[in-house]
């Protein structure tokens, strides 16, 4: 009996029976600024040397002395706030509702006056030519407005005022009605 060698097998191709080649080796992606927390820093350091963060002498001297402006106390008794810089604090706090004019009186009365903001109605009285009130500032609110409604005849004016910043509003005879708004700013203030 002769013996005869195994034949050779070919070498598996990929699909059933072999397993899935290796991927292939990532090579040092994201390895060209290791830099960490401490070059982070030492890169900001730089960055703002070079545009200018440095200082010279004159330049600590304007910014030391507005400084020192910038920390006196207000003029008054005992470094407190004055009267005016008091009341513009509170006029940026609060809003003012006015109706003025003329409005005989008819079946409801002389006027229908509603006030408030977008989630704050109130209603009103005119009383010799004037109608006043406030209210304080809702942050959240959309908008602060005035309404007045003549019940017949009559000239009126109307307005809203928050931190020096008035709208105005005006309505002549019939049942015509005055009215203004103070919209909520997109950057906080009032328009």
């Amino acid at each position: 009996m002769s013996h005869q060698p195994y034949p050779q097998q070919p070498a598996p191709q990929q699909g059933w029976g072999a397993p899935p080649p290796q991927p292939p080796k990532k090579k040092g992606k994201g390895k060209i600024a290791g830099l960490g927390c401490l070059g982070v820093v030492v890169l900001l350091g730089i960055v703002s040397a070079v545009s200018g963060g440095g200082s010279d002498k004159s330049d600590d001297s304007k910014s030391a002395a507005s400084a020192s402006k910038q920390e006196k106390p207000a003029a008054g008794k005992g470094g407190s706030k004055s009267k005016a810089d008091t009341k513009k604090d509170s006029d940026k706090k609060t809003v003012v509702f006015k109706v003025w004019g003329t409005a005989p009186a008819g079946a409801l009365g002389s006027l229908d006056i509603t006030y408030g903001s977008d989630s704050d109605n109130r209603k009103g009285k005119f009383a010799n030519g004037k109608f006043e009130a406030t209210m304080p500032v809702d942050k959240d609110a959309m908008y602060f407005s005035v309404t007045a409604q003549l019940q017949g005849s009559g000239d009126i004016n109307c307005s809203v005022t928050i931190g020096g910043k008035t709208k105005k509003g005006h309505a002549s005879g019939g049942y015509n009605i005055c009215q203004t708004q103070l919209n909520s700013g997109l950057l906080g203030g009032w328009d």
